[in-house]
């Protein structure tokens, strides 16, 4: 990875690279439960649009520090913005702001709760995710949980309302009633009852010694490291697939839309052959990093 360009500077998030072609983002303000403010959320969209444009990551992996994955929103933040009385100034396009909410990117909480992008991110939830983090946790790709998480939308106890996009996305995920549960509630909803509701995909289990940040975060890697092994194209096109249907375009609409853009450049790399002869070969495929 040293060849790569430098990522940007983050205050408050540890960046590294503990596999080839993946990118480990930890949440790093523990004393906060990595709630996220301004600051944060300007830093992490910075890094998911620099991982998009890197040919040498595949895959990007999100976790906290500490005993929580993300606790929400800098609610000291938010208070100050209700509070504070100013002219409003202009902001920049890719911000969305409003007089009760903190300044976040149009990608969201975190960077991550609207994004489209180009490249899967994998979500090691070591703690609580609560507010922004489990909306971070509904447009994540693949959610791995340990057993010691919960996951909640506790903005209706503090008269706020979950602005980031999670709100028509998780009754896609769970069901209207669900959503509607977990939102007019507040409720805490285990990281096991997550997964039969398919808000997260596996739970790790931790023993009573066990450490569950390390455990979780090895098992993201794993499955980070099993899509970093395939074909980066494929994986890139693959995903955009799955993301017109997310969005809504019917299965044929969806279908022609994707081949109309994707097929043509997929044909025309290096990878697409490589991948076959490697198949016709019986070996390993050789992937070029050109996505």
């Amino acid at each position: 990875m040293t060849s790569a360009p430098s990522p940007p500077t983050a205050k408050y998030a540890l960046l590294s690279f503990p596999l080839p072609h993946i990118l480990l983002v930890t949440l790093n303000r523990p004393r906060d439960l990595n709630c996220i403010n301004s600051q944060g959320h300007a830093e992490l969209a910075a890094i998911w649009e620099w991982m998009d444009a890197n040919p040498a990551i595949r895959v990007g992996v999100l976790t906290g520090s500490g005993k929580a994955f993300c606790a929400g929103a800098d609610l000291k933040e938010w208070l100050t913005t209700t509070t504070t009385t100013t002219q409003p100034q202009p902001q920049a396009q890719n911000t969305i702001t409003s007089n009760s909410n903190p300044t976040t990117p149009s990608t969201g909480f975190g960077g991550l709760s609207r994004r489209t992008g180009k490249k899967p991110i994998v979500l090691a939830v070591n703690g609580l995710c609560l507010g922004g983090g489990s909306e971070m946790a509904v447009n994540a790709d693949v959610v791995i949980a340990s057993e010691r998480a919960y996951f909640g939308f506790p903005e209706v106890a503090r008269g706020v309302v979950a602005w980031a996009g999670a709100l028509p996305r998780l009754v896609r995920t769970v069901g209207r009633q669900r959503a509607l549960e977990m939102v007019l509630t507040g409720r805490k909803v285990s990281a096991w009852e997550a997964q039969r509701w398919g808000f997260v995909n596996e739970v790790v289990s931790v023993d009573a010694e066990g450490e569950p940040e390390r455990d979780v975060v090895h098992r993201a890697l794993e499955v980070a490291g099993r899509i970093a092994a395939n074909s980066p194209d494929a994986v890139v096109v693959s995903r955009a697939g799955v993301n017109l249907g997310w969005d809504g375009a019917g299965a044929d609409e969806a279908t022609v839309r994707l081949m109309e853009e994707w097929m043509e450049k997929l044909n025309a790399g290096e990878n697409i052959k490589e991948g076959l002869r490697a198949f016709v070969e019986k070996r390993s495929p050789k992937w070029v990093d050109n996505y």
